[in-house]
């Protein structure tokens, strides 16, 4: 380094202890988002990123006097640092100074002595700095400045123990050199700590915690949608983790949320922790979504070879089948490491016995696997049977055959999910297990003849009132309704699509065995979700198109009736805020409804969901609310038939892809005839805090219940809080807390504070005049759909002030029956002659 370059260095720190202790009200933050050639920044001093998102700067953690150039959030009151340059060569005092030196690489100096650097090679003297708004420090050459392609050096790809939204983690599947991450040596110490990640390349790409140079956890194979070792990662998979391969041997990922409103980040625990921390504006603190490892189970092969692990298992540990403890005394006192043996040696075609393998479900794959060149499962055994050093074997969706040849070591049973193994095992064990006495099996046998000759007398003798004439109809009716809905859809009919009329395309008829197909055997993995009707699965047809398949349950709460409303009412339905019905299968007892498919799934998922609510700002609940309104708008006025829904909430509005609201589920929906406006009935379905004071308490329904419906979910949008989240004996909920912060002109208080950096307060308070208008506590006094949509999109209209409203009615037929202040999780129906309080 010159001595000229020394000399401006002493000068420069000589100004800055004149700044601190002569003139200390100074200010000296600075408010470019770089340094160039010839600028220092010293301690006390920040640089901050264009949308003033990150800041770099010299810091100290905790109660230590150590200082360290750092970066941090700018915005959030909790300084949470990301990165740190000389984090094992702290400085003792404020004598800091970060500039670009004679060879143009960034350095950091403790007076005149440098502590470190960017070192590199192809720096040059007419370098620039830039902290961009993704909390990434770049070196590049001043005439490339904007483009961060030409890096010459930059810190997302010199990480400490953070990792970022559009941060690349690399490895190269030759080398397997790449990103590494360390931890802090505690939480109050940057100094480099014992644990770190890196990408293990082999077979599929895997995370792994290192303790040192031990493996200490690992995320378990990446399989192109998730890592297999991580069941809970399903709710990341739509904005995740996403692997690009570069080219060269070099791999890496990347990791993206869809709104760009809501901060993220995953941290390395000075504790060996990884913890996916998200912020929370309206609590002002980091919240965790996700920590692994989150119990001993999930620690690196806490079982030893061959053991399996299972977190809500007692013991936590036990052998796969075929195996025993190796040394039983120390697994009866807790300790596993040892883990298992087999209880009889493989014999691999010696004297012409050949082994079997057995299939294990819901496990988290070994580690050290290969992959092998085989194009599907048999094949793949078939590498695996003609190896004897192959254990196991699997073949898997994304990533294809692997095999393992070593010991099977870091095994996780799933409660939910996971994946399957085919393990190898010595032919003698399929007869291992307790063979059962010959005479037992008579008697068994015997047994079951006589109970089976039972049922079938009873049968016999009931046939009658088992073959139910009604039942036989409405099934007869379904099957002639799916026949005949092809005929009804090639008519011109009536229909509005979004103020356009034109034909209905035929419905598809699916075979039950396609569905099984598409939703892989009902495999809970693909599980969406479920109500009083029954389970919804995620599908995939053979051309790739994704749906919902709704399955009736045997025990459903709803039954032939609602699934044929479903089934002949939606598919007539057309309107983009209306779901759509893509098809339909009736075998047996097996009666499925296939829809397109809602990747954001329900709003509920969203609204009320402390971590994720923040992705609904108040332009997209803006967007959601007047989706929802023109979707009433057309069952209740401009489709060809009248309909009412009867059971909107939260959890009946999916969202797309792009957040636009679809109303769903119309099991409860009913049909009104052109000229009627009211019904009555003696079954009252519906959801506790969303059904209407008349609905609830007289069996009367009519457009005017959707509209008090909508009231209640227009509330709950606004404010991000259940209709339910009060409880009080005076039967205070949402709506009441509503009314009383509206009489006394404080409506802006229900406004989620989560959304308070977006929100308009003048649209948010129209929202919630139109609410209170929708749930009057007379069907007369509240607005129709038409009214509501004109409200909703007009900004000049004199609103109505509403009157008082009241939830907690008592029936004028004197029923002793008082609404419960609380939504169940399921729709219900009550008989109007028996209502009694839940």
């Amino acid at each position: 380094m010159g001595t000229a370059f020394k000399n401006q260095i002493s000068i420069c720190l000589f100004l800055h202890l004149l700044l601190l202790h002569v003139f200390p009200l100074v200010s000296q933050d600075a408010s470019s988002d770089r340094i160039t050639q010839g600028q220092l920044l010293l301690d006390g001093q920040v640089i901050i990123s264009a949308a003033e998102n990150f800041a770099l700067g010299f810091f100290s953690s905790g109660n230590s006097t150590n200082r360290y150039l750092g970066i941090w959030y700018n915005k959030i009151p909790v300084q949470t640092v990301i990165w740190v340059a000389n984090r094992d060569k702290p400085i003792s005092g404020t004598a800091g100074i970060l500039t670009i030196g004679d060879d143009g690489n960034l350095m950091v100096f403790d007076g005149s002595a440098s502590i470190w650097s960017t070192n590199i090679s192809s720096a040059t003297a007419n370098s620039t700095a830039v902290i961009t708004d993704s909390g990434n420090l770049i070196l590049l050459r001043s005439e490339n400045v904007g483009d961060q392609s030409k890096a010459l050096w930059e810190s997302f790809r010199h990480p400490t123990d953070t990792y970022l939204p559009d941060m690349r983690i690399y490895t190269n599947v030759v080398t397997g050199i790449g990103t590494s991450f360390t931890s802090w040596r505690s939480d109050d110490d940057p100094t480099s700590g014992n644990y770190s990640i890196s990408l293990d390349p082999r077979a599929s790409p895997q995370l792994i915690v290192w303790d040192g140079h031990n493996r200490h956890w690992r995320s378990g194979h990446w399989n192109g949608l998730l890592f297999t070792g991580l069941p809970r990662m399903t709710a990341l998979i739509l904005y995740g983790f996403k692997l690009t391969n570069e080219g060269n041997g070099n791999i890496y990922f990347t990791y993206a949320m869809k709104s760009s409103s809501i901060i993220t980040r995953f941290k390395l625990g000075w504790d060996g922790t990884i913890d996916q921390f998200v912020w929370d504006e309206g609590l002002r603190q980091w919240n965790v979504s996700l920590s692994e490892p989150s119990n001993d189970s999930e620690i690196y092969n806490y079982c030893g070879k061959f053991g399996v692990s299972k977190a809500m298992g007692s013991p936590i540990c036990s052998c796969l089948e075929g195996f025993e403890a190796k040394y039983a005394s120390q697994w009866e006192k807790g300790k596993f490491s040892d883990g298992c043996i087999r209880k009889t040696p493989l014999q691999c075609n010696v004297n012409g016995t050949s082994d079997v393998f057995r299939e294990v479900r819901g496990l988290k794959w070994p580690d050290f696997a290969d992959t092998a060149a085989a194009d599907n499962i048999n094949k793949c055994r078939d590498l695996c049977v003609n190896n004897c050093t192959c254990h196991a074997y699997t073949f898997a969706s994304g990533i294809g055959c692997m095999i393992w040849s070593g010991d099977l070591v870091d095994l996780e049973h799933f409660g939910e999910g996971g994946n399957s193994l085919y393990v190898r095992l010595a032919k003698s064990e399929l007869g291992s297990r307790k063979k059962i006495s010959t005479v037992l099996w008579i008697v068994i046998a015997a047994a079951i003849t006589v109970f089976v000759g039972m049922i079938i007398l009873i049968l016999w003798r009931f046939r009658g009132k088992l073959l139910d004439r009604k039942n036989n109809k409405a099934i007869h009716d379904m099957s002639s309704t799916v026949r005949g809905l092809s005929a009804v859809f090639s008519e011109a009919d009536d229909i509005a699509f979004d103020g356009e009329h034109g034909n209905v395309p035929q419905l598809p008829v699916f075979s039950f065995n396609d569905i099984e197909i598409a939703t892989k055997d009902f495999a809970n993995m693909n599980k969406l979700g479920e109500g009083g009707f029954g389970l919804v699965y995620k599908g995939t047809l053979p051309g790739g198109a994704e749906v919902a398949v709704k399955r009736l349950s045997k025990w459903s709460g709803q039954g032939l009736g609602e699934f044929k409303t479903e089934l002949t009412l939606i598919a007539k339905l057309q309107h983009r805020n209306l779901v759509r019905l893509l098809g339909c299968c009736i075998e047996g007892e097996e009666k499925l409804l296939i829809y397109e498919f809602m990747p954001n799934k329900s709003l509920d998922s969203f609204l009320f969901d402390s971590f994720k609510k923040s992705q609904l700002d108040w332009k997209t609940r803006f967007a959601i609310i007047g989706g929802i309104a023109r979707g009433l708008l057309y069952l209740h006025r401009d489709s060809r038939l009248r309909i009412i829904h009867r059971d909107l909430k939260a959890s009946n509005i999916l969202l797309d892809e792009e957040m636009n609201p679809k109303i769903s589920d119309f099991g409860m929906a009913r049909i009104f005839g052109g000229n009627q406006n009211e019904a009555a009935t003696v079954r009252v379905v519906g959801t506790y805090g969303y059904m209407s004071p008349e609905y609830a308490m007289e069996g009367l329904f009519s457009v005017k219940s959707d509209v008090y419906s909508f009231g209640v979910l227009l509330l709950e949008l606004v404010s991000g809080l259940r209709n339910s989240s009060f409880h009080s004996p005076e039967c205070s909920n949402l709506i009441r807390h509503a009314w009383s912060l509206w009489k006394d002109n404080r409506a802006a208080e229900l406004i989620d504070p989560s959304i308070a950096g977006s929100c308009s307060e003048d649209e948010a308070l129209r929202c919630i005049n139109i609410a209170i208008l929708c749930v009057q506590s007379g069907a007369a006094d509240r607005p129709t759909m038409s009214s509501v949509v004109t409200m909703l999109e007009s900004t000049n209209l004199n609103m109505t002030m509403p009157g008082e409203v009241d939830v907690c009615l008592k029936s004028s037929k004197s029923l002793d029956f008082i609404m419960e202040c609380h939504e169940n999780s399921s729709s219900i129906e009550v008989p109007i002659t028996e209502v009694t309080g839940r």
